[in-house]
């Protein structure tokens, strides 16, 4: 047994899928399928239970799943140590995250977490919601500070939350809609809603749609964006209106008006992911920024 034969075994338990897993891994399905059957005959049980539709883990293989994850996240801290050691270092936490949904919090959540846990390097990546739920899986991040992922990109990880924004009503200073101070989600029936790319975010859409649903319509999106930074041009540019978290404010300031929704939506809860087992830095990291979170200057 290799440790090649662990992590496409955990893949496929994460996936739920062989086609899916082979997608991730950049194998094909066959050769996939056969590591499996080896790995279950060389440990003399069923890892899987299979059906024409479905695959699912048997109890040997739940307990298979948590002992092969903590021995490569074993080997994966044993070279991040060595490395680390070659550079004088103590560690490394590697950190996903969406700058317009952190852009409050972040910067003091790094202050807290810092003199406590001295020679750390933190290594930051502005990254998608889609980019950060793969590089965890594939155990190229160690946690991620963005937005709840629904359904089958949540599987296999966990979400703790850090904080909630408000909704608001981002528009051009030249709209109509910025003489208001309010505006119901309703008057939001006729106006394109700037909205990110589907294949990086695949949850905004799903988010928006439950979040007029109660109002009797679809959201009209215009899916263009692929971040923070274009999704304020476009709205400043007259393009459209979006509908942004609170957060956004402190990157956007006095280019766009912001407005509040009355009566409110539910807020955007933003949160840490991360794949257990988790490596050492990272409850530490998720304290500091709830304690970053909870202490917040800024009251929407």
């Amino acid at each position: 047994m290799e440790l090649r034969h662990l992590r496409y075994f955990v893949v496929v338990a994460e996936e739920q899928n062989v086609t899916r897993a082979a997608e991730r891994l950049h194998l094909s399905q066959p050769p996939l399928s056969r590591q499996i059957r080896d790995l279950e005959e060389e440990l003399g049980v069923e890892l899987f239970r299979r059906t024409a539709k479905s695959l699912a883990l048997t109890e040997a293989g739940k307990i298979f799943l948590a002992e092969a994850r903590a021995v490569l996240l074993r080997a994966e801290q044993a070279v991040q140590t060595v490395s680390a050691m070659a550079k004088g270092e103590r560690g490394h936490l590697r950190v996903g995250y969406a700058p317009s949904l952190t852009v409050e919090f972040l910067p003091r959540a790094l202050k807290l977490f810092e003199p406590e846990n001295l020679g750390v390097k933190i290594s930051l990546h502005d990254l998608s919601t889609e980019e950060c739920t793969q590089r965890l899986k594939g155990r190229k991040l160690d946690v991620a500070l963005i937005v709840r992922p629904l359904g089958r990109a949540l599987r296999g990880l966990t979400f703790e939350k850090v904080a909630e924004y408000p909704f608001y009503v981002a528009v051009a200073v030249s709209h109509p809609f910025a003489r208001k101070r309010l505006v119901s989600p309703a008057q939001l029936k006729n106006e394109r809603l700037m909205a990110y790319n589907r294949e990086d975010y695949p949850e905004q859409a799903e988010l928006l749609q439950q979040l007029f649903a109660p109002y009797g319509f679809e959201p009209q999106l215009a899916d263009e964006c692929d971040s923070a930074t274009s999704l304020i041009a476009a709205v400043e540019a007259g393009r459209g209106v979006a509908l942004v978290a609170s957060s956004m404010r402190c990157l956007a300031g006095p280019r766009l008006k912001f407005l509040p929704l009355k009566p409110k939506l539910p807020p955007i809860t933003v949160g840490a992911l991360f794949l257990k087992p988790a490596g050492r830095w990272v409850e530490p990291f998720i304290a500091a920024a709830k304690k970053a979170a909870a202490s917040s200057a800024i009251k929407w």
